[in-house]
């Protein structure tokens, strides 16, 4: 068991410090906004109140979306986390900096540091920067978000699944010495670059939305006279479900529901942080999810809303994620954006705003601050590749359209989650032909329609070739010409 609360002011410069003029803020208010990300872990397309969640409530996020714009076709760049977030810092697909599927703890590779994070095109406009939550781009020292653009950092650097403890929250030494848990170390809390504290019981589990949440709070107070970029990666919704008592028991769809109303006051208490300190007109707050639910863990695991699969696969329920943007007086109140867009978009987006440069090497993402702005006419982007694996092109979507190409598909039938072992049942449905769906009409692809519309089909193919020659392809022995590697442990 753990106490987090001593952690809260460790490393934490004191708020005199950091006082400013009234000539300073007003300043501040006329220029470039600060910015809070906040991404959550496997939440579902459908898991807000506004996309189809029901039997809890999620009034604050219906109160940015409100405020604000909601993308209903918005994607993660991989359906696995340490892809997804990679995209999203670097502005590429995952594949292009070297990343695919979920680091382990004993995993040797992480982030290259030729790679630019948003955290170090942003420091370079002189924002304070930090980073609370899970992390997930490499576990050593050289990896970790202070040697990567941020200039504060306190969470976990990996999925809160990857320590030795069962479902049934004992630990995994007291029950199988043989279990594959067992290869797990005891999963630590970073604060900078050195370990404050471990997690090992599902109570500590508990203290993490709150923690974090508390964290962002001192960190938007701290700096409130600056300009800061504040990435909030939570460890929620990922199994194992962990909910604070005064949440605990509230809704009506059990524990997952309590974790959706813990993490919707957590958006509250960030956006009363920004009222309260003068911020909210001048910061631009973006609410989304680093892939679709994990379907294994049952009614522990979020809804897709109708979309197809979720969680480690390439259908719409996987890669399709909630998002909503808010920035008043730049971002319309009250708008439904339904453009294509992605996570890879935030990098360049937020070089646009702030006037940031670019990376120096090929990005993929594409500036939507038109979309943002509310340009019905604007299309920024037309084009997304759904890669899996390590480098496997599975789909690709121009526009409307979505072409999925000859694989292995990955299903998830959703069992409840069990006392050891795997919790839930995995198949594959090999698709031997291509298959086309209209996601216009048909966003839960059940109706291929590759006959009767066979130009679409030929379009599409053509861009799949344009991605092998570009970023490769596993599945048809494509090497490609513009991959990179990740960094590796000297």
């Amino acid at each position: 068991m753990i106490d987090f609360k001593p952690l809260l002011g460790i490393g934490v410069a004191s708020l005199t410090a950091l006082q400013g003029t009234a000539q300073q803020t007003a300043a501040l208010k006329t220029s470039t906004p600060n910015i809070i990300f906040i991404l959550m872990d496997d939440m579902g397309y459908g898991d807000i109140g506004r996309t189809g969640a029901n039997q809890y409530d999620t009034p604050n996020l219906n109160r940015l979306a409100n405020q604000g714009m909601q993308f209903t076709w918005y994607y993660c760049p991989q359906a696995v986390s340490s892809a997804s977030r990679a995209g999203l810092l670097t502005g590429c697909y995952p594949n292009r900096v070297g990343f695919s599927g979920a680091l382990m703890p004993w995993a040797q590779n992480g982030i290259n540091p030729e790679e630019t994070t948003i955290a170090e095109m942003l420091k370079v406009k002189g924002y304070r920067t930090g980073a609370i939550g899970k992390w997930h781009l490499g576990h050593h020292r050289e990896f970790l978000p202070l040697q990567h653009g941020f200039d504060y950092y306190f969470g976990i650097p990996y999925s809160n699944d990857m320590w030795p403890v069962d479902f049934d929250g004992v630990p995994i030494h007291l029950k199988d010495t043989t279990h594959r848990l067992m290869k797990y170390p005891v999963l630590p809390l970073i604060e900078g670059n050195e370990k404050v504290a471990e997690v090992k019981t599902l109570s500590d589990q508990d203290k993490l939305t709150t923690t974090y949440t508390e964290k962002a709070v001192a960190f938007i107070e701290e700096n409130r006279n600056r300009h800061f970029f504040l990435y909030i990666p939570h460890s929620m919704v990922h199994i194992p479900l962990g909910v604070s008592e005064k949440f605990r028991g509230k809704s009506r769809q059990g524990m997952y529901g309590d974790v959706m109303m813990e993490v919707d006051w957590s958006v509250g208490e960030i956006l009363n942080a920004l009222r309260k300190n003068n911020l909210e007109d001048n910061t631009l707050v973006i609410f989304t999810s680093d892939n679709g639910p994990w379907l294994n863990f049952g009614d522990h695991a979020g809804t897709t809303g109708g979309l197809r699969e979720g969680k480690g696969t390439s259908w719409e329920g996987g890669q399709r994620v909630p998002c909503i943007m808010r920035w008043p007086g730049v971002i319309p109140e009250g708008v439904i954006c339904n453009k294509l867009a992605c996570a890879m978009d935030i990098l360049p987006t937020l070089a646009e705003i702030t006037g940031a440069p670019l990376p120096d090497k090929k990005i993929d993402g594409i500036s939507i601050l038109p979309l943002m702005r509310g340009d019905k006419n604007s299309t920024p982007r037309r084009e997304f590749y759904y890669y899996y694996q390590v480098n496997s092109l599975e789909a690709v979507q121009k526009d409307y359209w979505k072409l999925i190409l000859p694989h292995s598909g990955r299903t998830y039938r959703g069992n409840k989650p069990g006392n050891g072992g795997w919790p839930g049942a995995t198949g594959t449905e090999k698709i031997e032909a291509v298959r086309l769906y209209d996601l216009r009409r048909d966003p839960g692809e059940w109706y291929d329609v590759a006959e009767v519309y066979p130009e679409k089909v030929n379009e599409l193919e053509k861009l799949a070739e344009k991605a092998r020659q570009d970023l490769g392809d596993d599945l048809t022995g494509a090497p490609g010409t513009n991959r990179r590697k990740a960094g590796f442990v000297k």
